[in-house]
């Protein structure tokens, strides 16, 4: 595989290894010099055709840890707002010698466009396209899951996969590339999945996702589950009422503090919080219970760059499904 686009190319053993790779990663960021040679010599581009912070600065910290040279396009400002086309843009980056590729963009799809075309020979990571998908952020928030999980079971996270585990994924369905990813990747690696949202929120053909669909917060979180995921209300993609007002949304499917109180009456001591970012405060989630002990979103950030670390070695040096020999090269390159 020399691209990563979807977690649905993603099979249970591609998904540990790259995991079990972000491992040695998090070994790496840990240390007082955080920086690998594993890529040096390489070209990096980040080329965001939309606003974020989150998913490009982990992205650029990860390439540099790695030693690769990064360049950082943003189409605002550049010849893309003078209408230059996403070929153009391509066939420029290819000019100047990039090696990888990471992609955001407005237009689900994109990411595939640029892969499958001869515009480009470099590898492509989707950073986000549309309301499609987001593939890395599944894998961090896989990788902080499986973590939490170890240490719940008081054994290593190397190796394992989510058997088991219960993951409730919480409001704006529809428009959350991350819902799609998680979904997807989370049951490949053997999660049960239950969507929580009001029916306005969910994707026609959600029937046919590998998960369950509940319209009631309070009957979700009876099930007992592992981790709870809060999606942001994605207001900047909707052009419709979705739901009579925020204060009946927050009342419904948020974790409000009398909600997350719940959480220790119902006697689940060890289910966490997850968060994709950025967060509302007040509407998804409260602030006790962003800021609480059992919150992961900063583990996430954190784990964000370690994964994007193996994602970027695995593609740039042999490839997601090249040789077994990938991992225990990069051991010998820790040590």
């Amino acid at each position: 595989m020399k691209h990563l686009l979807s977690t649905r190319d993603l099979s249970s053993a591609d998904a540990i290894r790259i995991l079990d790779t972000a491992e040695e990663m998090s070994a790496v960021n840990s240390r007082e010099v955080k920086k690998l040679p594993a890529l040096r010599g390489r070209t990096v581009v980040n080329l965001f055709f939309e606003d974020s912070t989150r998913t490009r600065i982990s992205f650029e910290a990860a390439a540099k840890r790695l030693s690769a040279d990064v360049i950082n396009f943003a189409a605002k400002g550049s010849s893309v707002s003078k209408g230059e086309s996403l070929k153009d843009t391509a066939q420029t980056l290819e000019a100047i010698g990039a090696d990888a590729v990471v992609i955001r963009h407005y237009a689900s799809g994109a990411a595939h466009r640029l892969a499958v075309t001869d515009w480009i020979s470099a590898a492509v990571v989707n950073a986000g396209d549309g309301t499609h998908e987001h593939p890395t952020q599944a894998l961090l928030d896989a990788f902080t899951l499986r973590r939490h999980l170890a240490r719940v079971a008081g054994t290593a996270s190397t190796g394992r996969d989510l058997a088991g585990a219960r993951v409730i994924i919480v409001g704006d369905i529809l428009h959350s590339r991350v819902a799609r990813s998680d979904v997807w990747l989370l049951t490949t690696l053997g999660a049960h999945v239950t969507l929580v949202a009001p029916p306005t929120l969910l994707p026609i053909g959600v029937e046919g996702w590998p998960c369950e669909v509940s319209y009631d917060l309070d009957e979700a979180i009876a099930s007992r589950p592992d981790a709870i995921m809060m999606l942001r209300v994605q207001a900047e993609r909707m052009n419709a009422s979705f739901f009579p007002s925020t204060g009946e949304y927050s009342r419904r499917w948020g974790l409000g503090d009398e909600r997350f109180a719940r959480l220790d009456d119902l006697g689940l001591k060890d289910t966490v919080i997850m968060h994709p970012g950025p967060m509302v405060r007040g509407l998804e989630i409260s602030s006790s219970a962003a800021d609480s002990d059992r919150s992961q979103v900063l583990k996430q950030v954190a784990n964000g760059v370690s994964v994007r670390m193996a994602v970027l070695y695995l593609l740039m040096s042999s490839g997601l499904a090249g040789s077994a020999t990938a991992a225990p090269q990069l051991k010998e390159t820790v040590s």
